[in-house]
C-alpha cells in the first residue's frame, strides 16, 4: 500500500488531478485520515518477520496466505510484496530474513506474467545478503547473473571482482570459484532468552507435572461484599503467585472501555511518555481515569476487591490494542533502580493486573520467562501477579512478555498498583522470602480448593 501510495502521489501532482488533490486534502485535514508511510511499511514488515520466527512459519506459506492452523486465509503476496519485506530486513542488517524473502521474491517473479518487482534489485540485495551470511560462492554466482543481465549495472562488475578477490584471499583458485558450491549457510541470531520466549509463545515448553498438580481454583470471599458475589480465581503458578480471575468484567463494560480508549489511542514510550516508533512494543494505548466514565470507576473498585490492594495510589487504567504482530518483548513492570520513593511519590509498582478484553484466535498470550509459564488470552478474565517481594525487593521472576498476535485483535486493560497505601493491605513479611499462597494472604488458612471453576461462557 505504501508503494501504491507513492504512485498516487505522482498522479496527484499532475495538472489533471486537481479534484483528487482537493478530496485527499479534505480527508487528511478535515477528517484527519492518515495515509500509510514508510514507517508503517517497515513496522508491518518487521511484524511479519516477528510472527515468522515466533511461530516457526514457512516463508512460502506466509506468502501463499496460509496461517498455521487458522481457518483464515489471506491474499497471496506478490513478488513485490516479498521484495519489500526482504528490503526492510536488509535495511535492518537482518540478512537471515533478507535471504528468505529475496529468494521468495525471486521465485515468484519468475511465475508472474506481468512482473511486479525488479529482478535486478532482487538479485543485488540477495547476493550481498548471501555474502554477509558467509555464502561467498553463491553471492558471486548471483552477481555473475546480474552482470550478464545488465552489464551497465552500477555495482555488478565491481562486486564480481570484489567477491573473486575475497575468495582468492581464502585460498580458492579462480578456476574453482564457481564450482563445488557448498550448501546454503543462513544462521539466525538467537539467544537462550529469545528461544525460551518463542517456545513459550508456541506453548512448547514442557509442563512441570509436579508443580501443576498443586494448582487449584477457589472462590475469593475474603471481603464482606464478596460473600454475595465471589470472584472465581485460578492459580496459574505458585511461588511466586500468579492467578487468573475468571469473568471479572462483562462484554458491555469492555465495549464501553474500548470506545473510550479509541478516542485517544497513541503509540508511545512508557518510560519517556513521548510518541515514537518502538519496535520492542507494537501497540496503541490510552489512559482512563475514574472520572472518565462510571464503568471505569466501577472496574477500579472491583480491582480493589479482587487484589486487596489500594487503587487510590495506582496508575490509571491503561487500555492497549495489539494488531497483527503486536507484542511486548520481555520486561519488568517495576523499576529496578534503588530508592524509587525518592523518584516517585507512590513508590514502585508492587503488582500488575491485566484484563483480557478480547481473545485473539492465535497468539497474544502472556509468558513468564523464568517461570516457564504461558497464559493464553481468555476474554473477560484478568491475570494478576506481584512485581515486588513482601520485603519490597524486586521479584526478578516477574520477567514477562506479551506474545505477538498472529490472527485476530488483542485488547487489554491493565492497572499498576504502587507501594504507597499498601502498608496494611500488603505488609512486609517477617521473613525476607515470605510469599503469598493466595491473593491477599495475611496468614489465614488457604481457601477451599476446587479442581475447576469454569467460566460462564463454558457453562452455556
Amino acid at each position: 500500500m505504501t508503494t501504491d501510495w507513492n504512485k498516487v502521489i505522482k498522479i496527484m501532482r499532475s495538472n489533471s488531478a486537481d479534484d483528487f488533490i482537493r478530496n485527499v486534502t479534505y480527508q487528511r485535514i478535515v477528517k484527519r485520515i492518515n495515509y500509510p508511510t514508510e514507517v508503517d511499511l517497515s513496522g508491518a514488515a518487521i511484524g511479519i518477520l516477528r510472527l515468522q520466527d515466533t511461530y516457526e512459519m514457512n516463508t512460502k506459506d506466509i506468502a501463499d496466505g496460509k496461517i498455521l492452523n487458522s481457518k483464515m486465509r489471506t491474499v497471496a503476496l506478490t513478488a513485490e510484496d516479498c521484495f519489500e519485506i526482504g528490503r526492510v530486513a536488509y535495511s535492518e542488517h537482518d540478512y537471515y530474513h533478507a535471504i528468505l524473502w529475496m529468494q521468495e521474491a525471486r521465485e515468484r517473479i519468475q511465475k508472474e506474467t506481468k512482473p511486479t518487482a525488479n529482478l535486478e534489485s532482487i538479485l543485488d540485495h540477495l547476493a550481498f545478503s548471501l555474502y554477509k551470511q558467509g555464502n561467498l560462492k553463491r553471492a558471486l554466482l548471483l552477481t555473475d547473473e546480474l552482470y550478464r543481465m545488465n552489464p551497465d549495472h552500477p555495482r555488478a562488475k565491481g562486486n564480481v571482482r570484489w567477491y573473486e578477490d575475497l575468495l582468492e584471499d581464502e585460498g580458492i583458485r579462480r578456476a574453482d570459484m564457481r564450482r563445488k558450491v557448498p550448501p546454503m549457510n543462513n544462521p539466525r541470531d538467537k539467544s537462550n532468552l529469545k528461544d525460551t520466549y518463542e517456545a513459550l509463545c508456541r506453548q512448547e515448553v514442557p509442563i512441570n507435572t509436579k508443580a501443576q498438580s498443586r494448582l487449584y481454583c477457589y472462590y475469593k470471599m475474603d471481603r464482606p461484599y464478596l460473600r454475595l458475589a465471589p470472584f472465581k480465581v485460578e492459580i496459574v503458578h505458585q511461588n511466586p503467585l500468579v492467578v487468573l480471575f475468571r469473568d471479572i468484567v462483562s462484554d458491555e463494560e469492555m465495549r464501553i472501555i474500548e470506545m473510550l480508549a479509541l478516542a485517544r489511542a497513541t503509540v508511545h514510550n512508557v518510560v519517556t511518555g513521548n510518541i515514537e516508533t518502538a519496535f520492542y512494543r507494537t501497540s496503541q494505548s490510552s489512559w482512563l481515569g475514574s472520572t472518565e466514565h462510571e464503568v471505569v470507576k466501577r472496574i477500579n473498585k472491583r480491582l480493589d476487591l479482587a487484589t486487596n490492594l489500594e487503587t487510590e495510589t495506582a496508575e490509571e487504567l491503561q487500555v492497549q490494542n495489539y494488531g497483527i504482530g503486536g507484542h511486548y518483548e520481555p520486561h519488568y513492570d517495576c523499576s529496578r533502580r534503588e530508592n524509587v520513593f525518592e523518584k516517585t511519590k507512590n513508590g514502585n509498582r508492587i503488582a500488575t493486573i491485566l484484563i483480557y478484553m478480547t481473545e485473539p484466535e492465535i497468539g497474544g498470550g502472556t509468558v513468564f520467562i523464568d517461570l516457564k509459564t504461558s497464559v493464553s488470552c481468555t476474554k473477560n478474565a484478568a491475570l494478576f501477579w506481584y512485581n515486588l517481594m513482601r520485603s519490597g525487593a524486586v521479584d526478578m521472576r516477574s520477567y514477562h512478555a506479551a506474545c505477538p498476535v498472529l490472527t485476530g485483535t488483542k485488547w487489554t486493560a491493565n492497572k499498576w498498583f504502587h507501594e504507597s497505601g499498601q502498608e496494611w493491605r500488603r505488609p512486609c513479611g517477617l521473613n525476607q522470602l515470605d510469599q503469598e499462597r493466595y491473593v491477599g494472604d495475611l496468614g489465614a488458612p488457604e481457601p477451599k480448593r476446587h479442581l475447576n471453576i469454569r467460566s460462564e461462557k463454558a457453562r452455556k
